[in-house]
């Protein structure tokens, strides 16, 4: 029950990755795990407060991460390495649909089970990192019905002037997602090519929205 809504839990924090954001003036000076917990803690927030969030409303949903998750991720990366190989040969039009099937994919996958999120309470262990440190691990724990589940996330800091962190990729019980994926999509991309890949997100996707 816990790990699935932990699963639950990542759709949000994972599921509006679009494209690269470029971070926020909130984020500028604040360190890589208090960036975490604010996350975590104001979307469950949102979804303690809004009874459509609750009964799985997607339009809702992605309005959500959106405006909460979407500038703290490096979707552009995570969708790369995803990918894998194939994403150097993709053309820059194959990307962009790349990232929004990928996103589409994630969103939908658990929407219609997150009115149960809001059982869940986030715990940030201490940082092990330099200053210096330009990618972190950020471990948490997620509290709820049964044993705590672990989750952890890779962030890098982000280019220029400003000092704030986005994310990259995740861990939940040994398992990090952009590897999981990675697998999966190397088996679509090995047959059918990064069109064949694409065709088949869409197909997903419109088998999931069926379920929704």
């Amino acid at each position: 029950m816990l790990r699935r809504l932990v699963n639950q839990l990542l759709s949000l924090l994972m599921g509006s990755l679009a494209c690269l954001a470029l971070g926020n003036a909130q984020a500028a000076d604040e360190a890589p795990d208090a960036m975490v917990l604010r996350l975590s803690n104001e979307v469950l927030q949102a979804i303690r407060a809004d009874p459509a969030l609750q009964n799985g409303d997607l339009t809702r949903i992605i309005a959500l991460v959106d405006s909460k998750i979407m500038p703290n991720v490096n979707f552009q990366r995570m969708t790369a390495s995803a990918v894998g190989p194939g994403w150097r040969q993709a053309s820059p039009d194959q990307r962009r649909r790349l990232q929004e099937e990928f996103k589409t994919l994630l969103v939908r996958t658990y929407a219609g089970a997150i009115n149960q999120v809001s059982e869940l309470s986030v715990a940030i262990k201490p940082l092990r990192a330099a200053a210096t440190d330009r990618e972190v691990l950020v471990r948490s724990e997620i509290k709820g019905r049964g044993d705590p589940v672990q989750l952890e996330y890779r962030l890098e800091k982000t280019p220029g002037q400003g000092t704030g962190w986005m994310i990259y990729n995740l861990n939940v019980l040994g398992v990090w997602l952009v590897e999981t994926y990675r697998s999966q999509f190397a088996q679509e991309i090995s047959v059918k090519g990064i069109d064949g890949l694409i065709a088949s997100l869409v197909e997903r996707n419109k088998a999931n929205a069926k379920k929704t």
